[in-house]
């Protein structure tokens, strides 16, 4: 009755406002406010709000206790069902070598408005990469000695990214009246093409070549997750990832969306459980094979044995059967990247809401500064390495053959199944 009554208000002070009578000093909200609610990006799956034991489900047999058992809760994802595939990152690489061709012909836009002049590219001008090769292939193809049986084969060492961001944590720690939001904006550039050499200097008297030369060029792989990535570029990828889907939203004159992410290694786990608590593998039993004595996941069950799983190296991203939430190889094939810094003791001293820990170290800064946590376990990894509760880490820097990431986009609202 009450809802009735305040929707009748509501709706005689929005006509005596288009009658020109004003609010009628009624406290009414900021009327023709359209709905929203966060659609499904493509290719994800829903995480929902929930709380699980973090931790190891079965023995510290390394005897590290670095993840001891806590309860925490996490708040609603969406997260993409597979690991980034080579295919789609080459979208990234993509666009970093067409806005350079853009940018270098003056395919431009000149934007006026009250506060600033400035330029932004021009997508919409076809771009010919022939004729960009003629009067800059110098510049950003692999030239004179460095080039080979007369191929056009661009220099990687240019393909770069910057983009700029504003460190919430940073600005957190000091009164918004007192500060100056540009003390708080941070601004990186980092090569984003994968480290394809990681085939061959992760294994010592082995033969991969045949990997670092087509794994992430071939089309065969394209659906296999990409690696060679460090976690700046994971990073970097998530943050062109957001642009790519604001610019959609800004052309619809619709509300932007949160950006896209790695998860925290909380998150990571929530997702890995598939809504399961204290499981010790994503699909829920404690063991590795199933009743048919099939091998769930794609990692190392026996010393010297990579193959009883179906596959030598990473297989494609969506092998295997999901978990529960319908995520693909929570467990084996690569390891992940997660956004958050590795600590021994994090999990003592986080907070058991929304629980992470996170440090950005300096390129030049201590290699103990620079440990991220991955999760997952790989291709390579015996069975331990590849429980939902296992940790491990990366330098952030560094890439590796047997190391990807996934991204995921905070729910914005309590849930996804409120009509409203």
């Amino acid at each position: 009755m009450r809802n009735t009554a305040k929707a009748l208000v509501v709706m005689s002070i929005m006509t005596l406002i288009g009658c020109g009578f004003g609010d009628n000093g009624e406290l009414v909200g900021v009327q023709g406010r359209r709905p929203w609610f966060h659609p499904q990006p493509y290719g994800t799956v829903y995480i929902p709000t929930g709380s699980f034991h973090t931790g190891q489900s079965d023995e510290d047999i390394f005897h590290t206790y670095i993840a001891p058992n806590k309860q925490i809760s996490v708040h609603a994802v969406w997260m993409d069902d597979t690991e980034i595939t080579n295919n789609e990152y080459r979208q990234f690489v993509e666009y970093v070598k067409d806005s350079l061709l853009r940018r270098e012909m003056e395919f431009t836009i000149e934007v006026e408005d009250e506060h600033d002049d400035y330029e932004i590219l021009d997508y919409e001008e076809e771009a010919d990469r022939d004729e960009f090769y003629d009067e800059h292939g110098d510049r950003y193809f692999y030239s004179g000695k460095e080039r080979y049986d007369h191929r056009k084969q661009w220099d990687i060492r240019k393909l770069k990214y910057t983009y700029t961001y504003v460190d919430m944590q940073a600005a957190a720690r000091q009164s918004y009246l007192e500060s100056n939001r540009a003390d708080f904006l941070v601004t990186k550039t980092r090569a984003i093409y994968p480290d394809t050499l990681v085939w061959i200097r992760d294994f010592t008297y082995s033969y991969n070549e045949p990997m670092a030369r087509h794994y992430f060029n071939h089309p065969k792989y394209d659906d296999y997750p990409v690696v060679g990535i460090n976690w700046h570029q994971a990073n970097a990828f998530c943050n062109w990832r957001t642009r790519w889907l604001n610019r959609y939203w800004e052309s619809q004159d619709l509300p932007i969306t949160e950006n896209w992410r790695l998860p925290t290694e909380f998150e990571w786990e929530f997702a890995a459980r598939g809504g399961r608590d204290n499981n010790m593998y994503p699909w829920g039993g404690p063991y590795t094979r199933n009743s048919k004595g099939c091998l769930l996941a794609n990692f190392k069950p026996n010393r010297g044995d990579y193959m009883s799983d179906g596959g030598l190296y990473p297989v494609r991203a969506d092998s295997y059967f999901p978990n529960d939430y319908g995520l693909y190889n929570m467990a084996g094939n690569v390891a992940e990247w997660t956004i958050s810094a590795y600590d021994e003791s994090s999990h003592q001293f986080t907070h058991d809401l929304n629980s992470d820990y996170q440090y950005d170290a300096e390129d030049d800064g201590p290699l103990t500064l620079k440990r991220k946590v991955t999760r997952g376990g790989s291709w390579k990894d015996v069975a331990y390495f590849i429980q939902n509760g296992s940790r491990s880490y990366e330098y952030q820097d560094t890439s590796k053959s047997y190391v990807g990431f996934r991204c995921v986009q905070t729910y914005i609202g309590r849930s996804a199944n409120d009509s409203r």
